[in-house]
């Protein structure tokens, strides 16, 4: 007998702030706070996935081994909108072509176009939002 699959249930991102985090992330996904219990809050569970953030005490440090995608139409748009919340741009990533922002706690994530979209050998992308 085989046992099924696991699926991903939520996705949890470590604060510092978890309540300022989850504010900026409700406000960038459009997913309202739903939630707090304990050291968590959580944002409205969206497609089966939930999103909360989890107070700790230790701030991030390095590069983030998992990091968010998400899609917007005009990527350039969406780097202003990212700034006026509290996020920041990491240009030291531009040279991969994708546009890489910070969260206020620097939790990295990339903004993509929607759609199709190009990559060379090395992953690079053709766009610069």
């Amino acid at each position: 007998m085989s046992n099924p699959p696991l699926r991903v249930n939520a996705l949890i991102v470590d604060a510092v702030d978890p309540e300022r985090l989850a504010v900026f992330w409700s406000e960038l996904l459009g997913r309202p706070v739903v939630g707090r219990m304990g050291p968590y809050v959580w944002l409205r569970r969206e497609n089966g996935l939930g999103l909360g953030f989890q107070r700790t005490d230790e701030p991030k440090s390095g590069k983030n081994r998992m990091h968010f995608d998400v899609t917007s139409p005009d990527p350039a748009a969406e780097r202003q909108r990212v700034e006026k919340l509290g996020g920041r741009r990491l240009e030291q990533y531009d040279e991969g072509g994708f546009l890489v922002m910070a969260d206020p706690e620097g939790n990295e994530f990339c903004v993509i176009p929607e759609g199709a979209f190009e990559l060379d050998d090395e992953g690079r992308a053709d766009y610069l939002g």
